[in-house]
């Protein structure tokens, strides 16, 4: 029996020692701090790196598209008979890699006026076909002094969705 009772001292459980030192007893607070602490500073890094990630996408197509554009605004387009596959190709030199280009939907039209230079929704907005393609791929570049809309939609992959907070606005886990 006294063999049993000094290896319970050599132990030193604070339980067995009475209740006042096992609640004054701190080993392992750390551990279980972080666990519960884990969870929502992890989500939380992810949220702001994937936020990043698609604002970054957002501006690397805009300044594609911007770049590529110039190419008609200049005249450039038209000299050299560009056509949508080639416009298509102009932007995706500016997509470094980011981008799958063959997903990307490009449209190039001839406006009447300022007025009606209005980009409609290039998915279908809800019923069976919720999410998919409604845009029709086009280009025309146009004559001189053309007012000349040019629009390029791409569907990004959301990684994270956390408790129903994410950046997907399409069905699929996309965000246009």
């Amino acid at each position: 029996m006294s063999k049993s009772r000094s290896l319970l001292k050599a132990i030193r459980f604070p339980a067995w020692r009475g209740g006042k030192a096992f609640a004054r007893d701190q080993r392992g607070t750390t551990a279980i701090e972080f666990g519960l602490l884990a969870i929502p500073f992890f989500a939380l890094v992810g949220a702001t790196l994937e936020t990043g990630l698609v604002s970054l996408a957002g501006q690397i197509l805009d300044s594609a598209v911007q770049d590529s554009s110039r190419l008609i605004r200049t005249g450039q387009a038209q000299t050299a008979n560009y056509n949508a596959a080639l416009f298509e190709d102009a932007i995706c030199d500016g997509l470094y890699g980011m981008f799958t280009c063959n997903e990307l939907r490009v449209r190039v039209t001839v406006m009447v006026d300022f007025a009606t230079a209005m980009a409609a929704s290039p998915v279908v907005a809800s019923g069976p076909n919720a999410g998919q393609w409604s845009i029709v791929e086009d280009y025309d570049d146009g004559v001189r002094d053309s007012i000349i809309l040019v629009e390029a939609h791409y569907k990004w992959p959301v990684i994270l969705n956390i408790g129903g907070f994410t950046l997907e606005d399409q069905p699929g886990g996309m965000r246009l």
